[in-house]
């Protein structure tokens, strides 16, 4: 499903227009990195948590070269599943 598939199926359950649908997801995805730009995490009760992942800085190999490489500390978006959705997901 694409994001103008999903905007169109929740304008449909909310039993309201593309456009205020549009309007409320996308502003739920900007508060959403606002939270996590901030370190913050945003626990949604019964879908899940989105939360930052801090990767530490390591060793690796270029497989190309066998040459070994610095590889730096990253952030990246993490999200984990609650409990509810998990058990939707394996009743379908």
């Amino acid at each position: 499903m694409k994001k103008q598939d999903f905007i169109k199926a929740v304008a449909e359950a909310a039993e309201t227009s593309n456009v205020e649908a549009s309007k409320v997801i996308n502003t739920a995805i900007e508060v959403i990195t606002k939270e996590l730009q901030n370190g913050g995490e945003v626990n949604i009760t019964g879908f899940g948590v989105f939360k930052v992942s801090n990767r530490a800085a390591r060793k690796g190999i270029n497989p190309k070269t066998k040459e070994a490489i610095d590889i730096p500390a990253s952030k990246s978006p993490a999200f984990k599943a609650g409990k509810t959705f998990k058990e939707a997901i394996k009743a379908a």
